[in-house]
């Protein structure tokens, strides 16, 4: 089944790209480990996934790009081009020559609605494209304007349009020290607004990408292009084909389904993250051994103790014996917790739930919101929608 993935702004459309090349260069690799009727069986499963194929043998990513700037689409359109092996499609992206400003508000109100009609009419007729939907992966940032802001109010059109199929949106949590000014709001109304209207919210921070960069990786002077190849690679490694459990020969047909089956278990738990190791500079491997209970090893404990990557891990954690919690006793060390969700990402920087009201009371900036018709009330709704997001995760 087919997945049609829609790029959203500067950070979407860069790492969409990324995701596309890493997935395609993985299924043509000579590197294959298996018989050659077994290799071509998995670029075949890919290529339905993520690509359709045109007269002259060129993979087309099923794909539309949406922006609110020419820049990075016309860069990106052109990389996949000079690329060789894959292309976008001719018709398939929508861009202006006014940008959103960093304002969710503007993307959301004044971008959204004003180019609706074009941007799902680009969706509608790659879907159609399709002999098999599975659904929709989105890729989109939460610091700026339009990733953000055009990201909200298009997965709430897909919502509205496309009830039954599913919908998964990768967003990429903004660096702690701050790219945006104002990227807090920002995350707060798209968190909220995403929560209402997609099935799963695939969570990446960019502090911990960067982190893995520099101390796994190697590298000097990291930049974008760096972090959007290790999130490639993670995003390859959970929509890549995989066998199914009825059959050690038959791939997978619905790996969004798989997934949300899996890990989105009831609609109030629907925030997932990426665990995946090794990560290593390629001039690394060379030196390495692995075995797959050794990986699995640091895996799990990396799931255990909330361990962005396998440097560090606590291993003094340890999961509770029984799901229940023992009565009238209480943990001796309450920072050796078992680690249960990923919604400590939600409270204000990891800090204590009250501290919220904070965000409340803090005004600064916020006309810049009610000009475009965001009020007050509804940063009060996308906090309370929030804060019980984080309640049903900590009553775990």
């Amino acid at each position: 089944m087919s997945i049609v993935t829609v790029q959203l702004g500067q950070c979407g459309n860069q790492i969409g790209f990324e995701v596309f090349d890493a997935l395609l260069r993985d299924s043509q690799s000579s590197h294959g480990l298996c018989c050659k009727r077994e290799n071509e069986a998995y670029q075949a499963s890919c290529k339905e996934r993520f690509f359709s194929e045109e007269e002259n043998g060129v993979p087309v990513a099923r794909a539309v790009l949406v922006d609110m700037e020419p820049k990075v689409i016309n860069q990106t359109l052109s990389k996949a081009a000079q690329s060789g092996r894959w292309k976008y499609g001719q018709h398939a992206c929508f861009c202006q020559k006014q940008g959103s400003g960093n304002n969710w508000a503007y993307g959301y109100s004044v971008h959204g609605p004003r180019h609706e009609e074009s941007i799902m009419n680009l969706i509608r007729k790659e879907v159609e494209k399709c002999d098999s939907f599975s659904g929709f992966f989105i890729i989109m940032s939460m610091a700026g304007g339009t990733g953000s802001g055009i990201g909200a109010f298009v997965t709430q059109n897909l919502q509205d349009q496309y009830s039954n199929s599913l919908k998964m949106n990768q967003i990429i949590w903004p660096y702690g020290t701050g790219e945006v000014i104002v990227q807090n709001y920002n995350s707060i109304l798209t968190l909220s607004h995403l929560y209402r209207s997609s099935d799963a919210l695939l969570v990446h921070e960019n502090d911990a990408v960067h982190k893995i960069c520099a101390k796994l990786m190697n590298i000097k002077q990291i930049s974008f292009s760096d972090i959007n190849q290790v999130l490639a690679h993670q995003l390859g490694s959970v929509f890549q084909p995989t066998y199914s459990a009825e059959s050690s020969f038959h791939y997978r047909r619905n790996p969004l389904g798989d997934l949300m089956e899996h890990l989105v278990p009831h609609p109030e738990f629907k925030m997932l993250s990426v665990r995946n190791v090794p990560h290593m500079s390629e001039n690394s491997l060379a030196y390495s051994t692995f075995t797959w209970a050794g990986l699995l090893k640091h895996l799990r404990q990396m799931l255990i103790s909330n361990a962005k990557m396998e440097e560090g891990i606590d291993w003094h954690v340890r999961p509770p014996s029984s799901g229940l919690p023992s009565l009238g006793k209480k943990s001796l060390n309450k920072d050796l917790h078992f680690n249960t969700s990923i919604a400590n990402l939600v409270i204000l920087r990891g800090k204590d739930v009250q501290s919220a009201d904070v965000g409340k009371k803090f005004r600064a900036y916020i006309h810049q919101y009610t000009k475009f018709g965001i009020e007050e009330e509804d940063f009060l709704d996308s906090f309370t929608s929030l804060e019980q997001v984080v309640a049903s995760y900590c009553n775990l």
